[in-house]
Formats: C-alpha cells, structure tokens, sequence
C-alpha cells in the first residue's frame, strides 16, 4: 500500500549522484515532494514496488547497471513520470532515454530549482492526461485502480502490457490502431520490432477468446488492428 508523503507527492531518486546537487532536497521540501533515495537499480526497484512514487529521478549510470534497463522494467509496470539524468551531454543518450519510455531527460547538474520545475511539469501532465479509471462497454469491463478486467463478466488475468494494449483499444472502439501508434500506446517507444506488437496482440485475441468465444480486435491488412467490441449471439 502506497505509503502517505507531504501532500500525497512522493519522489523516488535512484543513484549515488541525483540528489547530490546542491538545494535539490531543500527544494523538494519547499515544494512539498517527499524524497525517498536508492543508490542502485535494484534497490530502485523494490524502493519502486514499496513506495509508488508520484515521480521518478533516475540517474543514466548506475553503480549495478544501466538505468535505461530499470526504465524498461519500470514501463512494464507503470506509466508513472520518469526524468533521466544523463552524465553527458550527448543528443544519442537523451533519443535513448526518450525512446525508452522516459518524461524528459536532462545532464547533471541541474539546479534544484530547475528540477522542481521539470517535475511539476510531469504531474500536471500525468494529472492532465490521466484516463478514465474504469473501461466499460458490452464485451469488457477494465477496473485500472484494481488492475482487473472482466469479459462478458468473467474474471481474465492480464499481464501488465496486455492490460495496457486492451485498455489502448477500449479507449479507441472502431479506431485502426497501427503497429508505431500500438508502441506508443503500451510501450511508449517506437524502437521495438513489429512482431512484439503481432505476438501481444495473439496473447490477448487468445485470453480474449477463451472467455467468450468471440474476438473483438480484428486485423485490417497492412494497416493495423480494429477493436469492435459486441456480445455474443
């Protein structure tokens, strides 16, 4: 269960260098951001699982790892706001870290003000763009607080990226969804092949199927993929 911060905020900061920078955790009080720190990728992520933060500051180099790895673990599991600190100055390193699923990215050091302003900008759009919590029409009902789909009201068990692709079609009933836009949509890059997009979409049109018999996501050739929902007979 997520733990209160000052204000329900709570920032997870992963690696040795994200909070050095002077003022930054003098701003993170100003601003009413409870501060939780990891040095590691591992310790990140259970922080990560313990914590639910609001938003996370994820160093670029990790002493255990590459944080562009832990980026990918954490979208697999959630969309909350992720701002990537990078060592260099680089234009590849920052397309990287943008394609991997990240907010925004920045090179160290960054004043405290700065950041405070960066993650302010990512809660009000996170706060902006945040769906409807519950999904329903004749074939699903998607619950995204409980994480719980129901098929013609039987109960299916969906992996985190299934839940998000059916979830990306419910909102979008009759819409062609292509293969970039489905990246978009579940994986928040377009870097990945085609065939992960195809092998999901089998997973899904088969839990699908075996609860009710019927596929509602149709392919249209060399376009994409239509989801029509409707009852059975």
């Amino acid at each position: 269960m997520k733990k209160p911060g000052v204000n329900g905020r709570k920032a997870l900061a992963v690696g040795r260098g994200t909070t050095v920078q002077a003022g930054l955790r003098g701003s993170l009080d100003r601003a009413e951001i409870e501060l939780v720190e990891a040095s590691g990728g591992q310790e990140g992520l259970r922080a990560f699982y313990a914590e639910r933060p609001d938003v996370i500051l994820l160093d670029r180099e990790l002493p255990d790892g590459d944080g562009l790895e832990v980026l990918a673990r954490i979208r697999e599991l959630s969309d909350v706001p992720v701002l990537v600190l990078a060592e260099r100055d680089e234009e590849t390193d920052r397309v990287r870290a943008l394609r991997g699923g990240a907010d925004d990215c920045v090179t160290k050091p960054i004043g405290g003000e700065e950041m405070i302003a960066r993650i302010e900008a990512m809660l009000r759009r996170a706060r902006s763009e945040e769906p409807p919590t519950v999904l329903d029409d004749d074939f699903v009902r998607l619950d995204r607080t409980t994480h719980r789909l129901e098929v013609l009201g039987t109960e299916v068990k969906l992996t985190p990226t299934e839940f998000r692709m059916l979830a990306a079609f419910a909102e979008r009933p009759g819409q062609v969804l292509g293969h970039g836009r489905l990246l978009d949509l579940v994986w928040g890059d377009g870097v990945r092949e085609k065939d992960e997009v195809k092998l999901y979409v089998s997973y899904l049109r088969r839990k699908l199927g075996d609860a009710a018999q019927v596929d509602p996501v149709e392919t249209v050739r060399g376009v994409g993929y239509r989801y029509r929902p409707r009852r059975v007979g």
